[in-house]
């Protein structure tokens, strides 16, 4: 994700799935274990940017646990045109427990 120290427990990720596979829950699976290697190695967040206009794999993501948290607006063209990227994220391992604790603990969800 960066080479900056303090970033270094955050992974990004592309998952692209052949469409003859799709909707078999080939997506799904692939996520769920990437998030436990991801853990195994130590890693506390994955993290990635998918086109706005992929519905079909924003729902994925969210179907994986992973939350939306912005967007980044023209963030890259693709046939000449304009892109915003949605940005979604996924807390692993430690991180994951102490989000969960927290949410359970005091209400407010901070």
């Amino acid at each position: 994700y960066s080479e900056r120290e303090v970033y270094s427990g955050i992974g990004e990720h592309a998952v692209y799935v052949a469409s003859a596979a799709r909707r078999l829950g080939v997506g799904l699976a692939l996520l769920e274990a990437l998030a436990v290697a991801a853990e195994d190695v130590g890693l506390y967040k994955l993290t990635s940017r998918i086109f706005s206009t992929n519905t079909a794999s924003i729902r994925l993501h969210e179907a994986a646990g992973f939350t939306i948290v912005g967007v980044q607006r023209h963030h890259g063209q693709l046939d000449g045109v304009w892109r915003d990227c949605v940005l979604v994220e996924r807390l692993v391992g430690e991180a994951a427990r102490a989000r969960n604790g927290a949410d359970a603990g005091d209400g407010d969800g901070a």
